[in-house]
């Protein structure tokens, strides 16, 4: 798996709702099923910036106005997560998959959730079935996170499979590439990791794990320049990630 320890899940809940609303609020007589959307969308914004406290207030208002919307509930989920709170997170979790199981973007945050708890043939499970929705319109997105649930199992030459399906569909997905590339290198392949991380940059901004990844491949290939030019960039652009706080301790494995 790539970066930490911690699985990475690929989430949409937020692309459901569309764009961020104003913090103006609503309009006097405004219908709670709306109203219900609009602090989603807020609370979706401020845990974006990691502001989970203000983020709790909106969903709790969302959740008031409107339970029985199955992103609602499944945002709520991921910000109960986020606080650490257990059996709230479980609860709407699970009223989101039952009342959004035709949603393949529910469903996708719902196995993310299934497979962090290592509930991982479920999840991949649910993950499988968004992938069959012919509505969805971003099933590789689903298939990322069905490859990453199946490392987390163990079984990597399934997950290789899903991470190659999503480049089938979406060629060049960040995600997927650095996946492959995390893969790569763990199986000793350094030159195929580095070459990844090039074909990811040249497609796509760069992030703190794809830098931290081509770091550890030229260094692995013994190229001292390249990875020094990887280090640099890193602590440039991402100096409070928790990469470029390993490359400080000296941790490059």
């Amino acid at each position: 798996m790539s970066g930490a320890a911690a699985m990475t899940f690929v989430l949409t809940v937020a692309l459901a709702l569309g764009g961020c609303a104003s913090n103006n609020g609503l309009a006097p007589g405004q219908n709670p099923a709306r109203a219900a959307i609009v602090n989603v969308q807020l609370a979706i914004a401020y845990m974006q910036r990691d502001k989970l406290a203000v983020a709790r207030h909106f969903i709790d208002r969302a959740l008031r106005e409107d339970s029985h919307n199955a992103t609602v509930q499944a945002t709520a989920g991921l910000i109960y997560e986020r606080l650490g709170e257990t059996s709230k997170a479980r609860r709407a979790y699970t009223e989101a998959a039952r009342l959004g199981k035709a949603d393949p973007d529910v469903m996708n945050t719902y196995g993310g959730y299934l497979c962090r708890n290592h509930h991982y043939d479920e999840g991949v499970k649910v993950f499988r079935a968004a992938i069959a929705n012919p509505l969805y319109q971003t099933p590789e997105v689903a298939m990322v996170n069905a490859g990453v649930c199946l490392e987390g199992a163990g079984k990597e030459a399934a997950a290789k499979r899903y991470f190659k399906r999503a480049l089938v569909v979406h060629p060049n997905m960040p995600m997927a590439l650095l996946e492959l590339g995390a893969m790569a290198l763990r199986h000793k392949e350094p030159a195929k990791a580095a070459a990844i991380v090039t074909r990811y940059l040249a497609v796509d901004p760069p992030s703190a794990q794809i830098l931290w990844l081509g770091l550890r491949a030229e260094r692995a290939l013994g190229h001292e320049n390249a990875a020094a030019g990887y280090a640099q960039r890193l602590e440039k652009d991402f100096p409070s990630s928790t990469e470029a706080r390993m490359l400080q301790a000296g941790i490059t494995q």
